[in-house]
């Protein structure tokens, strides 16, 4: 599965996204459910489904839904 599928699959689980949610243009506290704790929750699920650790200036800079493919990309995860 492409990285950018894979990565629309954990934003709306992490973040309990109904359904037609568009994941692609989210970006943080855009809606309630991706405040501070849904934060850390997505982290947490980004780090397990694509086995990274994010560093403290990633976990901060993680404003969006782009972001996190660009910093996965930059990790080396695969399209």
């Amino acid at each position: 599965m492409p990285l950018t599928e894979r990565l629309r699959t954990v934003f709306a689980d992490a973040l309990q996204l109904p359904p037609g949610t568009d994941v692609d243009h989210l970006k943080y506290r855009d809606i309630e459910q991706w405040d501070s704790l849904g934060h850390m929750t997505l982290v947490a699920a980004i780090e397990d489904e694509f086995g990274v650790q994010l560093d403290t200036d990633q976990v901060i800079d993680l404003s969006s839904f782009k972001v996190a493919a660009d910093m996965l990309r930059d990790a080396g995860v695969d399209e």
